[in-house]
C-alpha cells in the first residue's frame, strides 16, 4: 500500500507541542500520576535548540517531578528506539526506584521542493515502561552502525542533505546484518517465529524491499547477483523478491502500516506508529481486522540514516483487546481528518522555512482548527524561549 495521505505542520505546530500532545494524551488515558514517572526519555532529530533538551521543556507542563531523569536522543530516526532500549534498561537496573518510566518520541518530516517532499509527515508516539507490561520486550536483539552520509543536516534550514541511493542501500544493508546477527545469536529464530514484521518507514516501497529480504534469507533463498553490493541495487532482483515474498508481506508486514500510510514518514515515531496500527480499532466496513492475539511476537526494525539500526522483538503478553481499548485509536481519526490542498500544504511549508531561526514572533498559521486537547506554540520571544497553550477538551 502507498502512501495514502500525509500529515504536515504550519508554525502552529512544533516538534514540543507534537509531543506535549501525545504525552498528556497517554497521561489521561492510563491515569498516570505525573509525580510517579521517574524518567521521562525523548527521541527526535526536529531540533529546536542544539543544546537545551526538548525534554525539558516537557517537565513543567506535563507537571512532572524535577527528580526525572532522561533527556532528548538524537541519531536521525533512530532516538525513539535508543530512548526506548535505554529507559527498559532503566527499570531492569539497581537504579530503579519504583516509578514508571515514559518514552516518548516524533518528527515533522519536511523537505524542500522536489522528489522527496511527498516523502515528509508528522506524528508522534507515546508509551509508559514499567514491569508486567502487555507488551513484553525480548532478550535477543541485534544492531548494525555504519558510517554512512545518507542523510544528515548541514543547514540552517529543517531540510536535510540526502543521497535517496546511499540511504536505500545502507536500509537494506542494516536489515541483512540485524537479521543475520539476530539469528545468530538464537539458531533456532526464523520468520515462522512472528505473527508480525514492523519496520521503520520512510515510505511504504522501502518497507517492502526490506522484508523481501528477511524472506530471500529465510524461506526462500534466491539466485540474485553474484556480488553482494550489486543486490542492493539491482531493481529486477529486488521486484522478483518483492513478488516473491508479496502473500507473507500481506499477513505480516502490511496490518503493520495502517497509521504510516496515513501519516507519512514521522521519522523516530515511524516504526511505533506501525506497531500501534496492530491495536487500531477498525471502524470501515470493508476494513479488514487485525487478529493479534495474546503470545504473538512481533519483530521490529529501526532505522537511523548516518546510521544505526537495531532489530528486536517483542511479545504480546496480554489480551489485546484490553491493549486496544486503553489506546483508543480508531481508523476514523485516520480518515476523518481535514483534507487540505497542496497549495495549503506549499503555503504551510513555506511560512516554517520563514519562521526557522527566527525570534520575537507569534504564530500566524492557517486558521484550520486544531484538534481539542492539541498544544501548539504559543509565542517564541526575543531570546528564542517558546512556550506553549493547549486547546480545551
Amino acid at each position: 500500500t502507498p502512501y495514502l495521505s500525509m500529515a504536515f505542520c504550519d508554525d502552529r505546530e512544533d516538534v514540543g507541542s507534537l509531543l506535549l500532545t501525545v504525552t498528556k494524551k497517554l497521561f489521561e488515558r492510563y491515569g498516570v500520576d505525573p509525580s510517579k514517572v521517574g524518567r521521562l526519555e525523548v527521541g527526535t532529530e526536529t531540533l529546536v535548540d542544539k543544546s537545551k533538551s526538548i525534554k525539558t521543556s516537557l517537565v513543567d507542563e506535563l507537571g512532572l517531578s524535577r527528580d526525572c531523569e532522561g533527556v532528548t536522543s538524537v541519531n536521525a530516526c533512530y532516538g525513539g528506539t535508543a530512548a526506548l532500549l535505554n529507559s527498559v534498561a532503566w527499570v531492569e537496573s539497581r537504579a530503579w526506584d519504583g516509578r514508571v518510566a515514559v518514552v516518548v518520541c516524533g518528527d515533522i518530516a519536511v523537505y524542500e521542493k522536489g522528489p522527496a517532499r511527498p516523502s515528509g509527515g508528522a506524528g508522534a508516539f507515546a508509551a509508559l515502561i514499567a514491569p508486567n507490561a502487555p507488551l513484553v520486550l525480548e532478550p535477543i536483539r541485534a544492531t548494525c552502525a555504519l558510517d554512512v552520509w545518507d542523510f544528515y543536516k548541514p543547514y540552517h534550514s529543517e531540510y536535510a542533505a540526502v543521497d535517496g541511493k546511499l540511504s536505500q542501500a545502507a536500509y537494506l544493508r542494516s536489515v541483512d546484518e540485524c537479521w543475520r546477527r539476530f539469528k545468530d545469536k538464537d539458531e533456532a529464530t526464523s520468520l515462522s517465529d512472528f505473527a508480525y514484521c514492523c519496520f521503520h518507514a520512510p515510505y511504504n516501497k522501502l518497507v517492502q524491499k526490506g522484508f523481501a529480504r528477511l524472506f530471500r534469507d529465510d524461506v526462500e533463498p534466491f539466485s540474485g547477483p553474484g556480488d553482494y553490493e550489486a543486490s542492493l541495487a539491482d531493481k529486477a532482483y529486488d521486484a522478483a523478491l518483492r513478488k516473491a515474498s508479496k502473500d507473507l508481506y500481506l499477513q505480516k508486514v502490511a496490518p503493520t502500516t495502517t497509521i504510516p500510510t496515513h501519516t507519512g514518514n514521522a521519522y523516530t515515531a515511524s516504526l511505533y506508529l506501525g506497531l500501534a496500527s496492530l491495536f487500531v480499532k477498525g471502524e470501515g466496513k470493508n476494513e479488514e481486522k487485525t487478529e493479534v492475539k495474546q503470545g504473538d511476537r512481533i519483530l521490529l526494525f529501526s532505522y537511523g540514516s548516518g546510521s544505526m539500526a537495531t532489530m528486536f522483538s517483542l511479545k504480546v503478553d496480554a489480551d489485546p483487546a484490553a491493549l486496544s481499548a486503553a489506546l483508543s485509536f480508531s481508523s476514523a481519526a485516520l480518515t476523518d481528518r481535514m483534507e487540505c490542498s497542496v497549495e495549503a500544504f506549499t503555503a504551510a511549508l513555506e511560512l516554517r522555512e520563514a519562521r526557522y531561526g527566527q525570534s520575537d514572533y507569534t504564530p500566524t498559521g492557517s486558521p484550520v482548527p486544531l484538534a481539542p486537547g492539541t498544544y501548539s506554540l504559543a509565542s517564541v520571544d526575543d531570546k528564542f524561549r517558546r512556550t506553549y497553550a493547549r486547546l480545551p477538551l
